[in-house]
């Protein structure tokens, strides 16, 4: 039973991130306030969204993030706002376009590289057990017998 409430709590814990006073009064910009969250990464917390995270520079731009909202900014421009401030990391899934592309093919880029350098090794390491040694010449025989003769 305690095991059961354990879980049950561990698993709550992300929903009281946002503190009550946090709360807007419309429900439609509370709700347009928590969608931008979720795709906001906490700068401290690493891969964890403002909206789940406990942290103090998370519930600054959580309020940072509503009082645009009540402004009169779209969700595009709070993010634009924010990442302009912060920078691309506090971006949960990043652009892919531009410098970004780079980084973002890099990787299979280098898995085809490593698979082509071991399909290759491997190759030339077969052809190599392949091939015979070429037999001793007739002086080598000789000189090899004098060597083994006690």
């Amino acid at each position: 039973m305690r095991a059961l409430l354990l879980i049950i709590a561990l698993i709550a814990t992300p929903v009281f991130a946002v503190q009550p006073d946090e709360v807007l009064d419309d429900p439609a910009l509370e709700l347009r306030a928590r969608e931008i969250s979720k795709g906001l990464r906490c700068p401290v917390c690493q891969n964890e969204s403002i909206d789940e995270s406990n942290a103090p520079i998370s519930r600054d731009l959580r309020i940072l993030l509503r009082e645009r909202l009540v402004e009169g900014d779209s969700d595009q421009e709070v993010v634009d706002f924010i990442v302009a401030r912060y920078g691309e990391f506090v971006l949960l899934k990043p652009d892919t376009g531009g410098a970004n592309l780079i980084l973002w093919l890099a990787a299979p880029a280098m898995l085809l590289v490593a698979l082509g350098i071991g399909w290759g090794t491997i190759r030339r390491r077969g052809q190599a057990r392949g091939a015979q040694p070429d037999a001793l010449s007739d002086a080598e025989k000789k000189r090899l017998e004098e060597i083994l003769e006690p």
